[in-house]
């Protein structure tokens, strides 16, 4: 079985998703308790997605946020770098007409500049080789007045911090070699969490980028974070 390691090379993330596509909606309802949902209808509420509006959904895996978002009556751009993924995605997800599957690479984008009304990423950027670049392809892609929400792992508060830890690091692999095709890709989730910076240094980063009206707020005491922001009009930077 493939597993990934904090150098995040896309082949081995690639080829680690490929083998959980199957189970990956499953897997992630179980290790997270049942708040994936929660966190999913929280990022679509943060999106806010509209009839008609152009939408990329990026790392969307087998495409369920995608159907979520495209609920709406939005257009919904389903981009991920794992083409297992993808293939999942467009069987679970073939009665749903606005959703295109696009296997796309976070940090070389293949769309054109100011392509989408809204962007999103749920529990990808982490995974990414270069955050700040898949964050810079992000806002290139998003047009002037368009917004961007991130949802990802981030830092609990502190009374939970511990209790939290510990589960990621003893109790979730049992779990994850019970439900999951490839047991070992939740280390590496665990080292992943563990590494990623707080909800402070990536509304750094996406200030650098460029956004603006960048603010946050936490879901589930903080392990897990919403980020949203916009990108300006011109003139107005």
């Amino acid at each position: 079985m493939t597993k990934a390691d904090l150098t995040k090379r896309p082949e081995q993330v690639s080829a680690m998703f490929d083998q959980v596509a199957a189970g990956y909606d499953r897997s992630n309802t179980v290790l997270s308790v049942g708040n994936a949902a929660l966190w999913r209808v929280a990022t679509t509420r943060a999106v806010n997605p509209r009839p008609g509006e152009r939408i990329l959904d990026l790392a969307a895996g087998t495409g369920t946020s995608s159907a979520s978002l495209a609920a709406s009556g939005a257009h919904v751009t389903a981009a991920d770098f794992s083409p297992g993924m993808i293939e999942v995605g467009k069987r679970r997800q073939a009665g749903v007409p606005n959703i295109d599957f696009v296997v796309a690479d976070g940090m070389d984008l293949p769309f054109e500049d100011d392509s989408f009304d809204a962007v999103t990423i749920s529990f990808g950027l982490r995974n990414i080789v270069d955050p700040r670049v898949a964050l810079a392809e992000l806002y290139r892609v998003t047009a002037p007045g368009g917004r961007i929400v991130v949802c990802e792992f981030s830092r609990p508060v502190k009374p939970l911090r511990g209790a939290y830890y510990w589960y990621l690091k003893n109790v979730m692999p049992a779990v994850a070699k019970a439900v999951s095709s490839n047991d070992a890709a939740y280390d590496y989730l665990f080292e992943s969490i563990a590494n990623w910076p707080d909800q402070k240094t990536l509304a750094g980063w996406l200030r650098e980028t460029g956004f603006v009206d960048v603010r946050y707020r936490d879901l589930s005491a903080g392990i897990v974070a919403l980020h949203r922001g916009t990108k300006p009009l011109p003139g107005n930077k």
